[in-house]
């Protein structure tokens, strides 16, 4: 666990030594903001509907932070060669993994809190219940948990920051995509790829405020294999 702290916090600083992290902050606020008062504005919607409005142009932006975010974790190591040195130092590969997740995942948590101003301007004309606001920021850091965990993945497969950055959005597209793909195929396999959808209906209940213990499972678990699949690759790189 101490290894890890270490691991996540060398990489948290890097994230704000760099132009990196504070520009994909940047990046995410404004166009959320432009969103937010898109919908909440200039169309004439309802208290919970801009609500939910702002939850779904949110789950977006994070993707796309988190699979940013993570591109750098292991392929800078691999283009800076300093995977060496952490593949020589006394720290177990899981703890790697997870030390780089954390740091990811936590300027996501910052990016993601940042944005709280949006849906509490609702409260000055109109009216939404803090359960749903709760649960919508729950279901953003569940996605961009897992989709922190994804790039991570790709990260480990690739040599360098761009060829993850592409990796990482080919694993997430065709997950993304699985709800369109259900809709063209019969019962009782049309469920089966809607639940497998990463976005479409998992994360609808936590934009409309409902929290359903499936669609939970499913990020926790996704965010689970793909940090297993980040760790067996790192240990198979190891012994080449």
């Amino acid at each position: 666990m101490t290894q890890t702290l270490l691991i996540a916090r060398r990489e948290l600083f890097a994230y704000f030594r760099s132009p990196l992290g504070a520009v994909v902050i940047a990046g995410v606020l404004l166009i959320d903001g432009i969103y937010f008062y898109w919908k909440g504005l200039t169309e004439k919607l309802l208290s919970a509907q801009v609500l939910q409005e702002f939850f779904f142009g949110a789950s977006g932006t994070t993707m796309i932070a988190a699979i940013v975010l993570s591109m750098r974790l292991l392929a800078e190591e691999r283009q800076l060669g300093t995977i060496t040195l952490l593949n020589t130092s006394p720290v177990r590969d899981g703890e790697i993994v997870m030390g780089k997740f954390v740091s990811a995942f936590g300027v996501v948590a910052l990016m993601t809190g940042l944005t709280i101003y949006m849906p509490l301007l609702i409260l000055v004309n109109g009216k939404v219940s803090g359960g749903h606001i709760a649960v919508g920021y729950l279901g953003l850091l569940l996605l961009g948990a897992a989709s922190v965990a994804i790039g991570l993945f790709a990260s480990a497969l690739a040599r360098s920051q761009v060829v993850a950055l592409i990796l990482g959005a080919l694993i997430m597209a065709p997950m993304l995509l699985l709800w369109a793909l259900a809709r063209a195929v019969d019962p009782p396999f049309n469920g089966f790829l809607s639940a497998l959808s990463l976005h479409h209906e998992n994360f609808r209940p936590f934009m409309v405020g409902i929290l359903e213990l499936g669609a939970v499972a499913y990020y926790v678990l996704v965010t689970y294999f793909f940090l297993l699949a980040a760790t067996k690759t790192l240990e198979a790189r190891r012994w080449r």
